[in-house]
């Protein structure tokens, strides 16, 4: 038995995750654990979670992988302040202590970290590194299901690389083609999130979000002087728009002119103008996108195309990719943020490294993503007793009836069950649940229980054997990671005055017969659900079809803004009683709100 511990950190997104003999047994994301977004320290609870879970001891783990190499980014840094020099020298003399003492000495820092779980042993023995793409194009390619693709990574940056192209077939994956810093579409669509007023690194998908309210007035700007994109997707930024390289925010004044605005300050109102600079970036990033995976089809000619990267999340994207049809088939890796690179970096140690030949999964080696914690009967019922929670214990069909009937009379439910996600959505075990037929269901999940901008479109659940019937897709989609416009049967059409509006107005107008689900572009980010990884939910699934006559479940996260998705039952029952959530559903245990108050 071979194990091995990978571990990202230090950047954002930290993460852990342990195989055993190839196999993917556990990972999980620092912040589930600290309850703080996006944590980037060492990923002490994460690592302690994996051992755990599969029962050892730090000191019988056979390698440590960290998922890129530091010395290759403090290359980066230093040449890069070297090139602008004077200019950034603020921004050099604050990175550069903190370079010297954590990040350069990176090898001496894990060490230091790692001895502070019981038995270490000689956890200095056995430190790798892989480097920072070839982690992502790791975890996308290895747990595919394919014996032979392309791999396509694009983030913000790596050491050098921010866009590599790989080819994996059987055991071997290579990088073939790279794009390097300062040219980064990650950055480039990090510097438009943070000129719309949203943080960089955790709300690019909020600018996703809210391109659909406008109209891409600035295309011709952002192509003519922002970057230069060729034909083969390629392209290189116009570094005099951008502070990136130098300074502490994103964009400069000469950014600001181009369109005439200083940048929003967050929680500011967003106005049309933002709507339409937030639809004009996607329509380049879209343009881009499908030049690069047009020609690299051409060029490779091999049927299967990996996805990973930060880039990878922006699912509106990946719809135009499958709806293109270059790729017969396209897989994405769920993890696809720097937390994924904990996986990759095992997976390239293993097969790269000790030249393990590959075992192909029938479906694929993410196992639905449910990688996390979870709770026995036993264990939940110990913490709601404790924490004084008044619940019902049900078998599990009843609990199934029943949440599907209060799902269907309007009820927000929290569910919490099994495995939890590993990445950032929530895929059927920490979620909050909605009727999509119901036309209010948006802003009340919106507005009273998530407690954020009311343009958040939900995300629909649907059985995968009735995909094609509800939206114009018919592949896969476990991991909602594809958009996908709503079928022309159940689309409801608009009047004259509702095709006149503008921005946020637009968001009252039902656009099929599942409104909730439905952005305002007719389209939806859609999970298929199979029962293969998460039976309970396909169960829910059939129950609430049985019930309605329809397939479908809005789901989104458990959490509220700002907050990581819910980890422990703790978590759950805290987050139920300081939102508006009706229900909550813990395993086989049912907790009403109103009982939870009147005792109150």
């Amino acid at each position: 038995m071979t194990t091995i511990l990978g571990i990202s950190a230090f950047y954002h997104d930290s993460a852990a995750a342990l195989i055993i003999d190839g196999k993917i047994i556990a990972a999980a994301q620092e912040e589930r654990f600290t309850r703080k977004k996006n944590d980037s320290s060492y990923p002490f609870h994460s690592v302690e979670f994996v051992l755990e879970f599969a029962k050892l001891q730090l000191s019988q783990i056979d390698y440590i992988v960290f998922y890129e190499k530091p010395f290759l980014k403090f290359e980066r840094l230093i040449e890069t302040y070297t090139a602008f020099a004077p200019k950034g020298f603020s921004q050099f003399s604050l990175a550069m202590p903190v370079w010297l003492k954590e990040k350069l000495f990176q090898k001496n820092f894990l060490i230091n970290q790692l001895k502070k779980h019981k038995n270490s042993g000689k956890c200095e023995d056995n430190i790798f590194f892989s480097e920072h793409h070839l982690s992502h194009a790791a975890s996308a390619f290895y747990p595919s299901p394919f014996e032979e693709a392309i791999v396509l990574t694009a983030d913000g940056v790596g050491e050098w690389a921010t866009t590599t192209i790989a080819i994996g077939k059987g055991s071997n994956l290579e990088i073939k083609k790279e794009i390097h810093f300062p040219h980064s579409l990650g950055l480039l669509y990090s510097a438009f999130t943070y000129y719309t007023g949203f943080k960089v690194n955790s709300g690019e998908y909020k600018l996703m979000g809210l391109a659909p309210y406008g109209n891409p007035k600035y295309v011709s700007e952002i192509k003519n002087n922002l970057i230069d994109i060729k034909e083969d997707g390629s392209f290189r930024l116009n570094q005099d728009y951008f502070e990136y390289t130098t300074g502490l925010t994103m964009t400069n004044s000469k950014f600001d002119n181009l369109f005439g605005e200083k940048p929003r300050k967050p929680e500011t109102q967003i106005r049309q103008f933002h709507m339409d600079i937030a639809s004009s970036i996607q329509n380049v990033i879209e343009e881009i996108i499908l030049k690069l995976t047009k020609s690299i089809r051409e060029e490779y000619k091999i049927d299967n195309l990996c996805l990973a990267g930060g880039v990878a999340l922006n699912c509106v994207a990946n719809g135009k990719i499958l709806k293109e049809g270059a790729f017969k088939n396209i897989w994405i890796q769920p993890a696809s943020g720097d937390a994924g690179g904990a996986i990759g970096a095992c997976l390239a140690f293993w097969y790269l490294e000790k030249n393990k030949e590959r075992q192909i999964s029938d479906n694929d080696g993410m196992q639905g993503s449910y990688l996390g914690p979870e709770y026995s009967e036993k264990e939940i019922e110990s913490i709601l007793k404790e924490i004084g929670a008044i619940y019902e214990s049900l078998d599990e069909d009843e609990i199934i009836k029943r949440t599907a009937i209060d799902i269907s009379n309007g009820k927000a439910i929290g569910w919490f069950q099994g495995r939890m996600e590993f990445g950032p959505r929530a895929l059927g075990a920490r979620s909050i649940l909605g009727d999509p037929r119901n036309p209010n269901m948006q802003k009340i999940l919106n507005l009273k229980v998530k407690y954020r901008e009311s343009f958040r479109p939900f995300a629909p659940s649907i059985l995968s054997e009735d995909i094609s019937s509800w939206f114009d897709i018919n592949v896969e989609s476990p991991y909602m990671l594809f958009v996908a416009k709503v079928n022309d049967k159940i689309k409801l059409e608009m009047t004259k005055e509702q095709k006149n509006l503008f921005g946020i107005d637009k968001l009252n107008v039902q656009r099929s017969t599942i409104p909730s689900v439905t952005h305002v572009d007719y389209t939806a980010r859609v999970q298929t659900v199979d029962g293969k990884n998460n039976n309970k939910y396909f169960k829910l699934l059939k129950k609430f079809k049985e019930i309605t006559g329809c397939p479908i479940l809005i789901n989104t996260s458990f959490n509220i803004r700002g907050e990581p998705i819910v980890n422990t039952p703790i978590d759950a029952y805290s987050c139920f009683m300081g939102t508006e959530l009706d229900k909550l559903i813990i395993g086989n245990f049912y907790l009403d709100k109103k009982l939870q108050l009147s005792k109150l």
